[in-house]
């Protein structure tokens, strides 16, 4: 990728491809595994305490002296504290997410970090660039998390965003391959963001049995559920059945809450309970069947990347 884009500028990495921050899967090893293979990496801070991510991050310089990034939920209950931790280890690149990217946009820039909002419409996206942000991230419902209530699709979304921003444009949802990230590409991006596909990585934190259940999926077997707490993209198990009875009784919000209960997430993710976890991948996991080292996936998926452009390139028209 001989031609400089804006994300690769600005980030100071060598392809303009971001490694998800993803919660109980985004540690530091994945994250500098990541960096050092020329992509960005990500450490998600949404399922850390402030001193396992003070942990993580001194970790992570210790791995890579390429830059990193750290994904902060603005409903995270002491996002103060992480925003202290990132200040004081001087993280260059911040991504924020499910919240008003205007309650500390101004703040972390005064401190020379890049931020990066995640949106999944354009509304939200022109509010982000109104508030300031230096990139957008521009997510369809076709990722495991961060989706949006109307479901609109990576494909539909991308252009819709790049016509109407001024700011860097990463897609998100769907991409796991070279030619996925081609086609965001293709569609307005200036570069993209992989989460599922970094699940199933050595380096990912998250438990081997998920990894492998990850693999063994395929074609339609995640849904988007709960559009009435946060929407999210399960794979079927028994959990997932228990909110779809729920649905089927007519159950409300706090019916919802009730059986999603504390710690699904980590209980599936972390964990590995394949039966009661909650399960949270993307569409695009019925396309992944290996589990490898994160500098072998980003370098399959440039490599795809460079070919499927040689081969639009040799493609003659007849119309």
């Amino acid at each position: 990728m001989n031609d400089k884009n804006r994300i690769v500028e600005l980030f100071n990495i060598d392809y303009p491809l971001i490694q998800a921050g993803m919660i109980w899967c985004s540690g530091w090893r994945l994250a500098s595994a990541v960096s050092n293979a020329g992509g960005l990496g990500i450490i998600g801070s949404g399922s850390m305490y402030p001193e396992v991510l003070d942990e993580h991050i001194v970790k992570c310089k210790n791995a890579t002296n390429k830059p990193f990034a750290v994904n902060l939920p603005m409903l995270y209950p002491d996002i103060d504290k992480h925003i202290k931790t990132i200040i004081k280890h001087k993280v260059p690149i911040v991504f924020t997410s499910a919240g008003n990217p205007k309650t500390w946009t101004s703040h972390l820039q005064s401190h020379n970090i890049i931020v990066v909002h995640v949106v999944s419409s354009l509304k939200f996206a022109l509010k982000s660039q109104d508030a300031g942000v230096d990139v957008i991230v521009a997510e369809g419902f076709e990722a495991g998390g961060h989706n949006g209530r109307d479901e609109t699709t990576t494909f539909c979304l991308i252009p819709q965003v790049a016509r109407e921003i001024k700011i860097p444009l990463i897609a998100a949802g769907g991409i796991g391959t070279g030619r996925g990230m081609l086609a965001a590409m293709n569609l307005g991006a200036d570069g993209v963001q992989i989460g599922s596909r970094f699940v199933a990585s050595e380096e990912s934190s998250a438990h081997q049995n998920f990894k492998e259940e990850v693999v063994l999926s395929g074609e339609g077997d995640t849904l988007l559920t709960l559009k009435e707490l946060t929407p999210v993209r399960l794979l079927r198990n028994d959990f997932f059945n228990l909110i779809q009875k729920a649905y089927q009784r007519g159950d409300g919000k706090e019916e919802l809450k009730n059986i999603l209960g504390r710690g699904r997430a980590k209980k599936g993710m972390f964990e590995g309970d394949l039966k009661e976890g909650e399960l949270e991948i993307g569409q695009i996991s019925g396309l992944i069947n290996s589990i490898k080292p994160a500098s072998k996936i980003l370098e399959e998926i440039i490599k795809e990347y460079r070919q499927a452009i040689k081969e639009s390139n040799s493609i003659k028209f007849n119309f």
